[in-house]
C-alpha cells in the first residue's frame, strides 16, 4: 500500500490562460512559478501544492477534467474571505460545513472564469470520518 500524504498538484485545461493565472494569483493568492511554452503550461504555487494551468488548444491540452478543486485556506475568516471575493467581482455560492482531508469544517463554494469548481476551504474538525 502507498503512503499517500497530500495533493501535489492539480491540473486543469483552460480555454484562456492568462485570466485564469490572474485569477488564481490575484484573487486567491497562488504564486506563479513558471510557464512552459513547450507544453502550453503554467505552474502555480499553493502552499505546498501545485495548480498547474494547461493552454486546452496546447500541445497537452484537450476537454475539460476536473468536477472541483479544494484549496486549504489558513486563516480562515469567513467574513473577510467573502468580503475579498466580493470586491473581486467574485460571486460567493454555497457556505457551508463539508469533510474534507483534515475533517469536517466550513468550506466556500466559488466558480472561476471558466467555470470549474473552487472550494476554499477553512480549518476542520480533525475527525477522519464524515
Amino acid at each position: 500500500m502507498l503512503n499517500l500524504c497530500g495533493i501535489d498538484h492539480v491540473v486543469l485545461r483552460v480555454a484562456d490562460i492568462q485570466m485564469m493565472r490572474r485569477f488564481y494569483c490575484d484573487v486567491l493568492g497562488a504564486t506563479h512559478v513558471a510557464y512552459r511554452p513547450q507544453f502550453g503550461m503554467s505552474h502555480l504555487r499553493v502552499g505546498q501544492a501545485m495548480i498547474d494551468l494547461v493552454e486546452a488548444k496546447g500541445p497537452v491540452g484537450q476537454g475539460r477534467n476536473m468536477d472541483h478543486l479544494c484549496l486549504r485556506v489558513e486563516p480562515f475568516d469567513q467574513q473577510a474571505v467573502v468580503a475579498h471575493l466580493e470586491r473581486h467581482g467574485v460571486k460567493v455560492g454555497d457556505i457551508r460545513n463539508r469533510f474534507g482531508a483534515e475533517g469536517n469544517g466550513i468550506s466556500i463554494y466559488i466558480t472561476d472564469p471558466e467555470g470549474n469548481t473552487v472550494e476554499l476551504k477553512g480549518p476542520s474538525d480533525g475527525r477522519a470520518e464524515p
